[in-house]
């Protein structure tokens, strides 16, 4: 298995394997974990988490909340048009992906009076976009206050239904505060409110913010994994989090993001910016100890990071079993850990 095909990280997915709503209570999800030192594999479920987790870890979470960043507008010429945010650049500026045909100059009208100019197109199919409300430009926390009125839930594109009111608390960690993703830190939405203060009670844990972005769903359309231009999304990690990262303590990160924001920090020691790190089998983590995480996408670079922790063949028998099994798949589905 050469790990550095895309092709390698394919597995079959049963279309009905794919969570289109998340059980409840959100801590009734099963949970497949993966043993390193022995090799055994165990089915069970999230709410029994603790008893496979080792007693002396710290825990990483990823306390970014979703914003309503898909809003549905209007051109000049009155046909529709969809936009979601991705990513705030500068000063009024974003960028943003739109279905629908637009030029430089084009103007996008939405409820609440606000407007969108498009500034640029971008060869990677983003626009940069800047947002106005009653023609005076709108800033990162006014365009958020604006999209929660307006706007709606960004289900991922595999979840072929509309958001609802339901979604706009079960798309969101119980712990969520950081206003900036488009898309949850998934592994976490599996924690009830009751789960998470047992949690903090057990043990040490830690939080940081990466603020998902839709790039998180961006395929990899290169063959050769080294030619995929990884996306990037702004991260802040306080300095008591830094400072545990830098420590010899084991870390259990929960998510795929805290991973590569981890990871990245290890690489960098930068406690802010943007992430853009590409974990695969070839680019192995070098900090983190323990992943919780759930069951990705066939070919897609958070597939290819969980091979970076246990390698393709493992990963693959893994998915196997959870599709003989029955598992659910994607952001709403069941979970994985690896200890």
């Amino acid at each position: 298995m050469d790990p550095l095909l895309k092709s390698t990280y394919d597995y079959t997915l049963p279309p009905e394997l794919i969570a289109t709503h998340p059980v409840e209570p959100r801590d009734e999800a099963r949970l497949l974990v993966f043993d390193r030192h022995n090799g055994r594999i165990t089915h069970t479920l999230f709410k029994h988490l603790f008893d496979f987790l080792p007693s002396d870890i710290a825990v990483l979470l990823n306390d970014t909340k979703v914003i309503k960043a898909r809003v549905f507008g209007k051109k000049q010429s009155g046909g529709e048009v969809e936009v979601l945010l991705n990513a705030p650049l500068q000063d009024n500026l974003y960028s943003v992906y739109i279905k629908g045909r637009v030029k430089v100059g084009t103007k996008l009208f939405f409820d609440e009076k606000m407007e969108a100019e498009i500034r640029e197109l971008k060869e990677d199919g983003t626009r940069v976009v800047a947002f106005f409300q009653a023609e005076k430009a709108l800033h990162t926390q006014a365009l958020f206050d604006v999209l929660e009125k307006i706007g709606h839930i960004p289900l991922p594109p595999y979840i072929k239904r509309e958001d609802t009111d339901e979604d706009s608390v079960d798309y969101q960690t119980v712990f969520a505060k950081e206003q900036g993703a488009v898309a949850a830190p998934t592994a976490s939405l599996h924690f009830t409110d009751a789960m998470f203060e047992a949690l903090k009670k057990r043990y040490e844990t830690h939080f940081l913010t990466l603020h998902v972005g839709a790039g998180t769903f961006k395929p990899v359309e290169a063959e050769h994994i080294h030619d995929h231009v990884m996306h990037s999304e702004i991260y802040a990690i306080p300095s008591l989090t830094c400072k545990r990262i830098e420590s010899p303590k084991n870390i259990l990160a929960v998510g795929t993001t805290v991973t590569r924001t981890v990871e990245y920090f290890a690489r960098t020691k930068e406690p802010m910016g943007k992430c853009d790190l590409f974990l695969h089998p070839q680019n192995p983590p070098l900090r983190v100890n323990h992943l919780l995480t759930n069951f990705h996408l066939p070919k897609s670079t958070l597939i290819m990071l969980v091979a970076s922790f246990i390698g393709i063949e493992k990963t693959l028998e893994l998915y196997e079993e959870a599709v003989k099994e029955k598992y659910r798949f994607f952001s709403y589905g069941d979970a994985m850990l690896i200890v």
